[in-house]
């Protein structure tokens, strides 16, 4: 799992994909952490991509960086826990210090319960980390 979330960190900017009656939303997310052992992102729980993560919990992550690029694909469940965005917030603060704080009762984390991640390259066969 730490090799997933220093690949997404070194991505910088990485894809969300949500699906939502057939169609399929993809929008750039940049914070991800480590907590209690499972990969976390956050959201506001104000976007559509919260509710579309509420109502279908399967999503996938794409990122590229130096010349490959990973797809991480998995279910989420949103994690209510302070100690959660706490964590987001300690790994991301720089970022999401400007949008949230840990109790505006906006800023919420999922957390990937399972899933497979792997990076790609066009000299390569894929890796492929199961988490």
């Amino acid at each position: 799992m730490n090799e997933i979330l220093e690949y997404l960190k070194n991505c910088g900017t990485f894809y969300l994909a949500t699906s939502e009656d057939g169609q399929p939303h993809v929008r750039p997310f940049g914070a991800v952490c480590a907590f209690e052992g499972k990969l976390y992102i956050v959201t506001n729980n104000q976007k559509d991509v919260y509710r579309q993560m509420k109502n279908n919990r399967k999503v996938e992550i794409c990122g590229m960086h130096k010349g490959t690029w990973i797809r991480v694909k998995g279910e989420v469940e949103e994690d209510l826990r302070r100690e959660a965005r706490a964590a987001m917030m300690e790994a991301n603060g720089s970022a999401l210090s400007s949008m949230y704080t840990i109790d505006d009762g906006l800023m919420t984390v999922f957390a990937f319960n399972h899933g497979t991640a792997a990076v790609y390259s066009f000299t390569e066969a894929p890796k492929i980390i199961e988490f």
